[in-house]
């Protein structure tokens, strides 16, 4: 019976199938984090209930941990305390812990793939919407609830039902100024956040096997804002050489045997999926998000639609576009920023800060313009050093940061205020989600450098 790629790598982590119900689920890693597991512990306790297999489980704080100073005590009570109980739990229950000032601290869907703890063919839950990252090596990794953790804890199990299977072409060359980021929006954009509910996607097409692994993680990161359980990529030669020599990645004959396995790992030719879209790399242009929520994006060229033209309610429609000051019909192009914000596990990457670099190297960030450039782990930030980036950014009048979830989330000191717009490379645009009555603008790192040299929207083709 011919397979998806999806369908091999669930198949082969079902441990009981339950009929009329979900399946009992093998989950081979699990990360955690300061925010959803400190709950999840406290049931462990009040049960009486150890770790099944704490070698399994990989802790490292990110969300509410500072960007600068760090060497410094927490200032905010309540993220202390988290950062604390992480702590605390991870040493009581011997997981491994990556906390404030560990060398290989950072965002948890960064160091994870950094570190070779991601692997094709595996299964990997965390408490976070956005363990869809992982799927970029060709493993099935989706987000879970605290109740969930709590379960994979103390079972290494979890229960789910199996989703329906989506594959999401995309063929051909894109265009100057169009990355991972654009590529993913203008898919979510086509979808809608609605569009992949109930499904696991697989991405295909000349696009994703031309992509590098951090740009196929940037695509996989936002499989859930259109409502996907999770996106994955099938691994190829570019998944092995990033894996080779990672400090958890298999070793010597090990290496060989799991690459062998590793490259049975992709869709029969004559597999069926449940739902199947194509698209053309060259309708995709530079992508900015007018909105509140991500699948509100068009090309930076664009208008922004009037209600008639879009699907859901008008009143939901009008009362997104006054949250964010706009108007039906508005040109893009020109509109004055504040904020702008290169981070995040979608862009945190050092092929992110590259980006970044190539547009503002010999140009100077806009005066109305605050920037944080927040790297996703001390790798990313010892590499922008080695590679003399900061020694561009710093000419250009930005100042890098410390690693951390930042300002993607409005649960540390990075918040943008009411009322500013912020371009951001992060994953949501949602009403307050970078700050109480902040207004987001989620774009690719390109799109970002060109807003901060420029001080408004700005085409960034027109910068290269």
């Amino acid at each position: 019976m011919s397979k998806t790629l999806f369908d091999k790598v669930w198949d082969s982590h079902v441990v009981r199938k339950i009929e009329d119900g979900p399946d009992v689920f093998f989950i081979d890693r699990h990360f955690i984090h300061e925010v959803t597991s400190p709950v999840a512990f406290l049931g462990l306790k009040a049960r009486g209930v150890k770790v099944l297999y704490p070698e399994r489980t990989f802790a490292t704080a990110d969300h509410n941990t500072p960007t600068i100073n760090q060497h410094l005590p927490v200032e905010d009570a309540l993220s202390a305390n988290q950062l604390k109980a992480l702590e605390d739990n991870a040493a009581e229950y011997g997981i491994s812990h990556w906390g404030l000032g560990h060398k290989k601290n950072g965002i948890v869907h960064v160091v994870g793939p950094e570190n070779g703890i991601t692997l094709p063919g595996a299964t990997i839950v965390c408490g976070d919407s956005h363990t869809s990252t992982h799927g970029a090596f060709g493993a099935i990794a989706f987000g879970i609830g605290t109740s969930e953790v709590e379960m994979v804890l103390s079972t290494q199990c979890i229960m789910q039902p199996k989703p329906k299977k989506m594959r999401i072409n995309v063929n051909g060359e894109l265009s100057k100024g169009v990355g991972p980021k654009d590529v993913a929006l203008y898919i979510i954009a086509q979808l809608t956040t609605s569009g992949g509910t109930g499904y696991f996607v697989e991405y295909a097409g000349d696009v994703f096997e031309n992509m590098t692994m951090e740009g196929r993680m940037t695509v996989c990161n936002l499989s859930i804002e259109m409502g996907a359980r999770g996106g994955m990529i099938a691994p190829d030669q570019k998944t092995f050489d990033f894996l080779e020599g990672k400090l958890y990645a298999p070793k010597g004959e090990t290496w060989d045997n799991a690459v062998a396995y590793w490259k049975t790992l992709k869709t029969d030719a004559d597999a069926v999926f449940d739902a199947e879209l194509n698209i053309k790399a060259s309708d995709i242009e530079p992508m900015i998000t007018y909105g509140t929520n991500p699948g509100m994006g068009i090309g930076i060229s664009k208008h922004i639609p009037n209600a008639n033209q879009v699907e859901g309610g008008e009143e939901t429609y009008k009362k997104s576009l006054a949250y964010m000051g706009f108007q039906e019909d508005d040109v893009m192009i020109g509109k004055p920023i504040d904020y702008v914000f290169l981070g995040s596990c979608t862009n945190g990457r050092i092929e992110d800060f590259r980006a970044f670099a190539e547009i503002v190297k010999g140009r100077k960030k806009a005066e109305n313009v605050t920037a944080w450039l927040v790297p996703g782990s001390h790798v990313v930030e010892a590499q922008i050093k080695e590679e003399g980036i900061l020694d561009i950014l710093t000419e250009a009048g930005f100042v890098l940061r410390q690693p951390g979830c930042s300002a993607c989330l409005a649960m540390n000191d990075d918040k943008v205020p009411a009322g500013k717009y912020a371009v951001s490379t992060s994953n949501r645009n949602f009403e307050g989600r970078q700050g109480p009555g902040s207004r987001t603008l989620l774009a690719s790192p390109i799109m970002a450098a060109a807003a901060a040299v420029t001080g408004k929207l700005t085409d960034p083709r027109e910068l290269f």
